[in-house]
């Protein structure tokens, strides 16, 4: 990953045509995104820095509105912050319903990636576009009760695919376990149409205990929220969820 313009671009070698497991644990490296959620808020600015250190690819930003999720969490201030902050790329995962509201002011408040929720969107496409015209990258979310046919027409589109692995809304909730078929089976779909460029993120109750799981049934990008912040100093936490994906690969 590298930002471009302040604009994050997700670049990937060519994965020639093999069997799953070698494209999903040879072709790319898995990229870790912490997610502030999980994040003491009276030490937020240190804790991102720390995560930074820690070789955080991203951070990732869970912005709730209360309707599509019920919770209400962050928004744009929270990102302007942390742009005047840090480097990192800025994971923007809007769960709310019509995003194409605030799209813009995400990017202008520093967003370089944008993603949304199959489930909330009207108009798909158009939203997808919307935020490509803004000068990031875009990403569709799916709850874990949705199928993946929902977005299989628009995957050419998208530089990302989320895989929610717990119901979104609120942090610290237990992987279900269920999401490691449903990864393995975007793996080959997305193979299968030549799309191996796209991102394969998770997100929920991903830690060191079974973040090798999500790696191996062929995850490209990590979220961990309590897995990263306090539980243990991140610096920590980070190394370990390092090393678990390391354990992963061939």
């Amino acid at each position: 990953m590298t930002v471009t313009n302040g604009i994050m671009v997700l670049r990937v070698d060519h994965c020639p045509e093999s069997s799953v497991s070698e494209s999903r644990t040879n072709a790319r490296p898995v990229r870790l995104a912490p997610s502030i959620l999980a994040a003491d808020f009276t030490r937020l600015g240190e804790q991102v820095r720390q995560a930074a250190d820690a070789g955080a690819d991203a951070l990732h930003i869970d912005v709730m509105d209360g309707m599509f999720v019920p919770n209400i969490s962050i928004g744009i201030p929270i990102v302007a912050a942390l742009r005047r902050t840090i480097d990192l790329p800025l994971d923007c995962h809007l769960m709310i319903v019509d995003p194409e509201r605030y799209l813009e002011a995400f990017v202008t408040a520093g967003a370089n990636h944008i993603t949304v929720h199959v489930e909330a969107c009207r108009h798909l496409h158009r939203t997808v576009q919307q935020i490509h015209d803004l000068g990031v990258t875009a990403g569709v979310a799916l709850n874990p009760a949705t199928p993946l046919a929902a977005v299989e027409e628009i995957l050419p589109d998208l530089d990302l695919v989320l895989l929610m692995s717990v119901n979104p809304g609120f942090g610290g909730q237990t992987y279900i376990s269920g999401s490691t078929a449903k990864i393995a089976r975007l793996r080959r779909m997305l193979e299968d149409q030549h799309l191996q460029r796209i991102e394969l993120q998770v997100d929920g109750g991903i830690d060191r205990a079974n973040i090798a799981e999500v790696v191996t049934a062929g995850a490209t990008s990590i979220v961990a929220g309590t897995g990263v912040f306090n539980t243990r100093p991140v610096a920590e936490t980070m190394r370990a969820l390092r090393h678990a994906i390391q354990r992963a690969q061939p």
